[in-house]
């Protein structure tokens, strides 16, 4: 089945940009569609619904802003493009914080022309996909399925859907970045409870002497600091699902209370006197082995078998390696939306590099590395866009190395602020070599002004190939 013909909205109140726009457009086999104003503009959206629309900042009666805030409240998903002067920069860049996908100033270049537009094609189409598939997959199967097609991932979701539909307590085994939290949802969004709320707690990432006010709250004077009533995550998830993330991070201290309440289904806060009712469904994951800490005694036992009513075992990436090439293209469409391009795919050997890696940090690192190869592509993904050694500790893309022993000639803030300026230096590169050395474009992909761009490049010595385009003065 062919695919439809991307079809754009032109609108401008001169008929020669009308005409030299359509020209380049259709050369490229989009179909034009034109209005001379705002209010035929309007119209020809709700009747013949463009892919995108290239929108004239200055018209005569509603000029550009007013239709782009009119365009967002018929569609706000349809990618919008300023036509400007370049006297008028600064109001497109004002409208891209109100919505609009990205700019093209005057006089054109034919070769922007298509790129901008193809990639604002691919942007509304990837946000059409994307609320297909969660209108699609809103249940248990949509969270689960979105893991992989895999035989594992089959029996994972078949797992989810037998334990969502009772009450019990749930023990979600897996390695870091697994996808323990993923499949904690999906029971919740399966579950009687799914329009409770959800409310996930990190017991690894809270103070000791601060988990007890931040599970079970405290009231006003409980102790110093304490100058409000604090609702605890009990009482916040109330009805709904309380996850609890590393609970073999608990300490044996709060244990007991915990389990107490677990048996109760009631709990004082901090400082309280009068005990509070709670009704949650708990899940509680860990990549421990919470049966082993209970037999050395650094895990109550009797807690342990409260929470082990059901136990799911979420597999390892390296064990379902079949389902590496279907969570990369997904992990590319997230990552062209976030970062404004339209990277078609993956080589062969970029897929072949893909499957031969272990990934020590599972999904979250595959997703992390596809993120940073999607940002240096230039088309489609390369093995050599891909930097997987330097992003075995998952979520860090970047790593600078610290050669030699600097700490003999340094302190600890000198070599921190060393290794931050090594990456600053790494990504302004990279971003840099992306554009082709047009600042201006780098300056809006990484959210800064054009003067913070070219000051950082001056300092690190970047210099790009392509001469005068390392000027703002070029986009005209």
């Amino acid at each position: 089945m062919a695919e439809p013909i991307p079809r754009v909205l032109v609108v401008d109140d001169e008929e020669e940009i009308r005409k030299i726009l359509s020209r380049i457009l259709e050369k490229e086999g989009f179909k034009v569609i034109t209005a001379p104003d705002g209010q035929q503009a309007l119209q020809r959206i709700c009747f013949d619904a463009p892919d995108i629309v290239l929108l004239d900042v200055r018209m005569p009666g509603l000029n550009g802003m007013e239709v782009l805030k009119k365009i967002k409240e018929i569609d706000d998903d349809l990618p919008v493009v300023l036509v400007t002067a370049y006297a008028d920069i600064h109001q497109a860049v004002e409208a891209m914080k109100e919505g609009a996908y990205d700019y093209l100033a005057k006089p054109f270049d034919n070769e922007e022309v298509v790129w901008v537009a193809r990639r604002a094609l691919g942007e509304g189409q990837l946000k059409r996909n994307l609320k297909s598939m969660n209108d699609r997959y809103r249940g248990n199967f949509g969270l689960i399925e979105n893991m992989g097609p895999s035989d594992k991932i089959a029996r994972l979701a078949a797992d989810v859907h037998r334990v969502a539909k009772s009450d019990f307590s749930v023990i979600i085994m897996g390695e870091t970045g697994s996808g323990k939290e993923l499949v904690a949802r999906a029971i919740h969004g399966d579950s009687a409870r799914a329009e409770a709320p959800f409310v996930a707690v990190d017991c690894g990432a809270i103070p000791e002497n601060l988990l007890e006010s931040e599970l079970f709250g405290h009231e006003k004077g409980s102790f110093t600091g304490a100058d409000r009533q604090k609702l605890g995550k009990f009482e916040l998830a109330h009805g709904g699902t309380l996850f609890m993330d590393e609970i073999g991070n608990m300490p044996a201290g709060s244990q007991a209370k915990f389990l107490r309440v677990l048996q109760d289904r009631k709990l004082n806060r901090v400082g309280g006197v009068k005990p509070v009712d709670v009704d949650i469904r708990l899940i509680v994951a860990t990549n421990q082995d919470l049966l082993e800490m209970a037999a050395g005694g650094t895990f109550r036992k009797d807690l342990y078998y409260r929470l082990s009513e059901f136990t799911i075992q979420v597999p390892a990436l390296r064990g379902r390696k079949e389902d590496i090439p279907y969570l990369a293209k997904r992990f590319l469409d997230l990552a062209n939306i976030e970062l404004n391009k339209m990277i078609p795919g993956f080589t062969d050997a970029a897929v072949e590099t893909l499957m031969s890696y272990d990934w020590p940090g599972n999904v979250r690192q595959l997703r992390s590395v596809i993120r940073r190869a999607t940002l240096v592509a230039r088309d489609e993904i390369t093995e050599k866009d891909i930097s997987i050694k330097r992003a075995e500790v998952p979520g860090l893309a970047f790593s600078p190395k610290v050669h030699g022993t600097p700490w003999k000639n340094a302190s600890l803030s000198e070599i921190v602020q060393q290794s931050v300026l090594a990456v600053e230096k790494e990504v302004l590169t990279e971003v840099l070599k992306f554009t082709g050395g047009n600042k201006a474009r780098a300056a809006r992909l990484l959210q800064v002004d054009y003067k913070t761009m070219h000051t950082k490049a001056k300092k690190f010595g970047i210099q790009q190939n392509g001469g005068n385009n390392d000027d703002e003065t070029q986009v005209r």
